[in-house]
């Protein structure tokens, strides 16, 4: 996919929602053990990366959503985050979504004039139930962010946060089931609670997957493929745009004219998708016509 940028790759849990971690199943998969963390070679200077022309691969005003193979305030990464730094200092015509499992360890791993907050990258915290809600976001409020965010997937219990959401620092609050090994199932009305607090506050609510395993009315649903899962999420009606979100964006010769950056491009497969709302568009990657099989639901 062309919005993510993995600087370094594998992680270590540190809670209940990298139980069933993804990227450990994937690595799995592949004979790999998400464990071992190790900085990628050619993927650590994707957002520099130009075609033959000399253009950015990367556009002006694309999002990248940066470690999702890892955590970007990961301790074993320390070694390696001051260059990821400048590398997203140096492209300011970008937006930068940062994720993290680890938000005590931020405001020791801010650059040196990060002053309060650079204003192309958003922060977000993982938040899967209350309990991480609650130790997670006071301290998400507390850091020098400019754009703030709460990632509520694996989505493992009902959560309140509408408190969080009334101090007007969070902009946007994402939502998922679980996949992969052994996924714990997402009840539908959790999701609607989270929803239902985003839109009284007037907060982007984006529905991103069910997961494997959905509940609705007392009825368990498996869901085999991670498209209809999506299709699903899409189809609930449990999406809200909210108030805008404005990244001043500037390259070497100051402020970008809005007409100048990129506008997403999606296809007509596009339409269903929960991610539609945070996505680049179609990077034409074909993966949409390699998974148009397997896409049906069963009750359970």
């Amino acid at each position: 996919m062309h919005d993510i940028w993995n600087p370094w790759h594998g992680c270590i849990k540190c809670s209940e929602g990298c139980q069933n971690c993804y990227m450990y199943a994937l690595d799995r998969k592949r004979g790999m053990d998400g464990r071992d963390i190790f900085r990628t070679k050619a993927g650590f200077t994707y957002p520099l990366h130009q075609d033959r022309k000399g253009r950015y691969t990367v556009q002006s005003g694309e999002m990248l959503r940066v470690c999702m193979t890892s955590d970007f305030f990961l301790e074993q990464a320390d070694a390696w985050r001051d260059e990821a730094w400048r590398l997203i200092r140096q492209r300011r015509d970008v937006k930068f979504f940062l994720l993290t499992k680890r938000p005590e360890r931020v405001s020791t791993c801010l650059p040196s004039d990060w002053n309060d907050g650079w204003d192309h990258v958003m922060f977000n915290v993982t938040c899967e139930n209350q309990k991480r809600a609650d130790q997670r976001i006071p301290l998400l409020l507390d850091l020098p962010f400019k754009h703030k965010g709460i990632m509520c997937a694996p989505l493992l219990g009902p959560i309140d946060i509408s408190a969080y959401l009334a101090t007007n620092q969070i902009e946007q609050v994402l939502v998922g089931g679980e996949n992969y090994d052994n996924p714990r199932p997402c009840d539908i009305d959790w999701v609607k609670g989270l929803h239902q607090a985003c839109v009284q506050s007037d907060i982007t609510f984006c529905f991103i997957e069910t997961g494997t395993y959905l509940i609705k009315d007392g009825k368990t649903y498996h869901l085999k493929s991670k498209r209809l899962q999506s299709s699903m999420a899409c189809k609930s009606g449990l999406q809200h745009v909210g108030k805008p979100m404005h990244f001043d964006l500037v390259d070497e010769y100051g402020p970008i004219e809005k007409e100048l950056l990129y506008k997403p491009h999606f296809r007509t497969c596009c339409e269903q998708c929960g991610s539609r709302l945070i996505c680049n568009g179609c990077s034409a990657c074909s993966t949409c016509m390699q998974e148009r099989g397997g896409i049906a639901a069963t009750s359970e």
